[in-house]
């Protein structure tokens, strides 16, 4: 899955630019488009992570439709990929814990996206999940 969300951007009276999601809450402004973009990224994360603490799925991302993608750094699509595949196959925190002989608070903090996890045990999760993370490189567009 490619967690790349397109940002809605809006130009503000002061000048400053006003970014936003649709369909997922909060919004964020930067004094140019490359600062708003910038901010956008922190608060899509931000976004994102209240529907992991919540326990519910993530909303994909809507069509483009010519808006500017933002998308969830490495870490973080890898955490809401465990995330997806823990409700996918109804395994608990406790459960997958045992699968991987950790503590429940490691995979608590695994799945917390506001918490900097080694990508090797996220990758490990996964695995124990059937799913196996890889990555695309793509240019700075």
């Amino acid at each position: 899955m490619l967690y790349a969300y397109p940002v809605d951007l809006e130009t503000n009276p002061d000048g400053t630019i006003t970014a936003s999601f649709e369909g997922l809450p909060g919004a964020t402004e930067g004094a140019t488009r490359e600062e708003a973009l910038r901010e956008a990224r922190d608060l899509l994360v931000t976004s994102l992570s209240i529907y992991v603490d919540d326990g519910v799925a993530v909303p994909m991302p809507p069509a483009a439709n010519g808006r500017p993608l933002v998308y969830v750094p490495m870490l973080e699509a890898a955490k809401l990929a465990l995330h997806m595949a823990m409700l996918e196959n109804k395994v608990s925190n406790v459960e997958l814990a045992r699968r991987l002989g950790v503590a429940e608070s490691s995979v608590r903090r695994m799945r917390d996206l506001l918490h900097e996890s080694k990508i090797g045990r996220v990758e490990s999760a996964l695995h124990a999940l059937g799913r196996r993370a890889t990555v695309e490189v793509l240019a700075v567009a």
